[in-house]
């Protein structure tokens, strides 16, 4: 999409995506509204927001009653018990046959009774529903899955604190996206349709099975649709405002893999190889990173006026691992070797080609972060690191197209320019990084983004460069209306951590779509053994906490929103900047046992120097 003004935006239209349903709006459809936009079958914002506000006005109050911003919506009772969802009539609810295996009162694992539905959507996509029996307050919610999926188990993540989530009031549902189990990545092997399925089709059908489900046992479909994820269920979400923008009203993608082939080929393998010694053996063990991370925290610790083992910002962390070079005397075991500070260099910085050109984002784990590089550093010689098995799973059967290797080792991988493109060709439908979503924001669609700073799986760099990117096609002020970025000093992966790492980040997305309140502060917590121990505010980027410089540090009312003069960091110029553009994606189908994509409109520079991009393609140069 051309760079608009934020005045032109919104009034702007676009031509639905292959992908997307050129139909009447989702929402007014469940609602039962036949109004709709003259373009792409949308609704006109105007009539979104009179609507929504009627709505709140005349419903009485349901459970979410004391939450500022959540509709007050009544609790509807289902008008079918459970066991007749066996024999519902699912023709045609999606491009599928539909099968319903079970259905059952259950309580396990919800504060309130509920309608257990198990099935699965044509070939292999299992689908687990939720359904409340005592009072159903009209929203669903999907949940993610993480890794290479493979269960199908509904998991609320940071929405768990939720109210309607918490009451048991709110229908939900998921999938194992195609496939059962074998994590090592085989489920892949000679199998397009489960490739296409894991990509972006799983959580599609889902979302389409599960609101005819909730239509036909409630009689009323869902006023209000939500996608929660984490890791992959991240990209999972951001597919889902791409690819799928009629789907859900309000999304929360956090520590998304969204860009998932470079992810999990050059930025997991790095972390290995760049660790091992001309034979083989580890350079930097475990044992190391305690004393370096002390290192990092006594530089950097205070540069937000407070000392609290966190690091507000990383990214004006300058720390430099030559400082613990051993010298003469010294214990080995207090300091660095200039291979292992080395070591500790690269993999801050990220994986490179041998001239030095970034084949990943600038800065693949921050300053702060290094109590959790276990993933990836060992404790001792001789075992296969986490990174290594998620490169191996990956690219053996889904790193490249129509082709299944279980013979495939890491030291295959080459980190060169044109290795890199030749790798990241399935990027076109495996990841998630295209910018325009202008059609989810032109129905109102609130997005809300969010990563932990200490992520040692996947580079909180990477959710920036999308940020970033949607912030060159929309314009900062079109893209705050519908798009909000919260990063957690300290919390690693979807969770954990040192940093206070529990928070409900579903209530904010929920209050901006159905009341219209923007996020604003969000309060984490870090519990322990049960016990709150400190709390902390997160802003929405980029504006940090700031101690007022009085009360306790561990209370979140002694801190302030402050807006830092300058963005510290990177800039986002590497050798896959395009990949996070329009116009390359692709959508594909099973032949046989190939996958067949159609060409998009701008291909990836492919690395074999046949004309389209030579080889040395280089955003950097």
């Amino acid at each position: 999409m051309s760079k608009k003004t934020h005045d032109d935006f919104m009034s702007a239209t676009e031509k639905p995506r292959p992908e997307a349903e050129a139909t009447v709006s989702s929402k007014a459809k469940r609602l039962g509204w036949g109004i709709v936009s003259s373009t792409a079958g949308r609704w006109r914002p105007a009539v979104r927001v009179c609507m929504a506000t009627l709505l709140m006005l005349m419903l009485p109050c349901g459970t979410a009653q004391a939450t500022p911003g959540l509709a007050n919506l009544a609790p509807i009772a289902p008008v079918m018990d459970c066991a007749a969802v066996m024999g519902l009539d699912l023709s045609n609810v999606t491009d599928a046959p539909v099968t319903i295996k079970s259905a059952t009162v259950l309580t396990t694992g919800a504060p309130a009774p509920y309608c257990e539905v198990r099935g699965t959507i044509a070939p292999a996509n299992t689908i687990v529903m939720r359904l409340p029996i005592n009072g159903w307050t009209q929203r669903y919610v999907q949940t993610g899955c993480g890794g290479e999926c493979g269960s199908s188990n509904i998991n609320y993540g940071q929405g768990a604190a939720c109210p309607v989530v918490a009451d048991g009031t709110v229908a939900s549902a998921t999938t194992d996206m195609g496939h059962q189990g074998l994590n090592d990545g085989s489920w892949a092997a000679n199998n397009p349709q489960a490739q296409i399925d894991f990509a972006y089709r799983g959580m599609h059908v889902t979302s389409q099975v599960a609101k005819a489900i909730i239509a036909k046992f409630y009689g009323k479909r869902p006023v209000y649709s939500y996608f929660n994820g984490c890791s992959d269920g991240g990209r999972e979400a951001l597919m889902e405002a791409q690819r799928y923008p009629d789907d859900f009203d309000g999304i929360a993608a956090g520590a998304p893999a969204s860009n998932m082939v470079v992810q999990n080929t050059f930025h997991h393998g790095w972390n290995v190889l760049t660790n091992k010694d001309a034979n083989g053996n580890y350079i930097l063990l475990a044992g190391k990173l305690p004393m370096i991370h002390a290192a990092v925290l006594a530089q950097c610790d205070g540069q937000d006026g407070v000392v609290d083992g966190l690091i507000n910002d990383p990214r004006s962390c300058h720390f430099d691992p030559a400082s613990l070079l051993c010298k003469a005397g010294r214990d080995p075991t207090t300091c660095l070797s200039a291979a292992e500070a080395g070591v500790v260099r690269r993999l801050h910085d990220g994986a490179t080609d041998a001239r030095g050109r970034r084949l990943e984002p600038e800065i693949s784990h921050e300053w702060g972060s290094e109590l959790a590089w276990t993933l990836f550093v060992p404790a001792t010689q001789g075992v296969t690191v986490g990174s290594e098995n998620f490169v191996n799973a990956f690219a053996r059967y889904l790193a490249y197209f129509n082709v299944s290797n279980p013979a495939w080792k890491l030291t295959d991988l080459q980190f060169t320019v044109p290795s890199f493109w030749q790798t990241v060709q399935t990027s076109s439908y495996l990841s998630a990084t295209d910018p325009d979503i202008s059609h989810f924001a032109r129905s109102g669609g609130k997005l809300l983004l969010w990563h932990g700073w200490n992520d040692q799986h996947i580079s909180p760099q990477g959710t920036l460069a999308y940020y970033q990117a949607l912030r060159k096609t929309f314009g900062d002020r079109a893209l705050d209306r519908f798009v909000k970025l919260y990063l957690f000093p300290g919390v690693t992966h979807c969770g954990g951590g040192e940093g206070p790492d529990t928070f409900d980040i579903l209530t904010p997305v929920m209050a901006w779509v159905e009341g219209g309140v923007e996020p604003g502060k969000i309060v984490a917590s870090k519990v322990t053994s049960g016990v709150v121990t400190r709390t902390r505010p997160v802003f929405p980027y980029p504006e940090v906490a700031r101690y007022l410089g009085a009360g306790s540090t561990d209370l979140e009312s002694s801190f302030i929103a402050h807006v830092p003069r300058n963005e510290p960091g990177p800039g986002y110029n590497w050798v896959g900047k395009p990949l996070y553009t329009h116009g390359y994606q692709t959508a594909c189908q099973a032949v046989g046992t190939q996958l067949v994509c159609q060409p998009s409109r701008h291909p990836l520079p492919d690395g074999d120097g046949d004309g389209r991009e030579d080889d040395d393609h280089d955003p950097e140069n």
